[in-house]
């Protein structure tokens, strides 16, 4: 694999996405889908437009999105398409929505890309992990290397949660709440040292493959609550499977914040 042309095809074809939906942003009607969550017609033209240039680019590699297709191929490697996370937001004209690209090998995350548009920041990594792929291990944001915050966890610092998992909010709660609206950039404040933690109670795997490898590569800990994810099996759909999820800052925090978000893998 060609790790330079994998970041250029990440970056120009999210740059041209996400050109259109700036356009669209806050201007389009919304769907309610099965699982409660909103679907624009802006989500289906950026998940059919990154699908096609995969298809045109990488032919051999598969792809499990969103608003296409949920079966995990058997192919080595494959995308995971996130077109528009943050939907409710991008629909309020909220500027706080991301296009998110996951790239798997042998069913395992090794290169994550997560753009913003509204806010011009761009996150990419690479991570190793046990793939044996030669691989730098490193996360960015808009090319700078970042890394999770060492500081001590006191109220003046941030966690992030999304609107599922409220319930750990306590008296005793440690640090100060944040809310976001968006699964991927939730967990990315984490990787990039502007929150200690973040829990997410129902995302899917297109919300957190490609945050996945960021997080780690910025030295992260990722736990999984309820389930392992990766690596994905083939033939399984993923359309309707969650995977609760508490990011921390380094590994000395768990004991502390995991108490509070037991209550969201329930």
């Amino acid at each position: 694999m060609n790790w330079t042309t994998l970041l250029d095809f990440a970056s120009t074809t999210t740059a041209r996405v996400g050109s259109q939906l700036l356009k669209d942003f806050g201007q389009v009607q919304a769907d309610q889908k099965a699982d409660g969550s909103l679907v624009t017609q802006a989500d289906k033209w950026a998940d059919q437009e990154i699908s096609d240039a995969i298809i045109s680019t990488f032919p051999s590699h598969g792809i499990l999105s969103e608003e296409g297709e949920h079966i995990f191929p058997s192919t080595e490697w494959c995308w995971v398409i996130d077109p528009l996370d943050g939907t409710t937001n991008f629909t309020r004209g909220i500027p706080l929505w991301a296009i998110s690209l996951g790239l798997l090998y042998q069913g395992t995350p090794v290169f994550g890309y997560v753009y913003i548009p509204p806010l011009a920041q761009t996150f990419h990594g690479f991570w190793s992990g046990s793939s044996g792929l030669k691989i730098s291990d490193q996360a960015l944001l808009n090319n700078c290397l970042i890394q999770t915050s060492p500081d001590p966890v006191s109220t003046n610092h941030f966690f992030s949660l999304c609107t599922r998992s409220t319930s750990i909010i306590q008296p005793s709660f440690p640090c100060k709440i944040r809310m976001l609206g968006v699964a991927s950039y939730n967990l990315l404040t984490v990787a990039a040292g502007a929150t200690l933690g973040a829990v997410e109670a129902t995302p899917k795997i297109w919300d957190i493959a490609a945050a996945w490898v960021i997080v780690q590569a910025a030295g992260g800990v990722w736990v999984s609550l309820k389930r392992s994810v990766f690596p994905l099996s083939v033939g399984q759909n993923y359309g309707n499977v969650s995977y609760p999820t508490l990011v921390v800052s380094r590994s000395e925090l768990l004991p502390l914040f995991e108490p509070f978000v037991q209550s969201v893998a329930a």
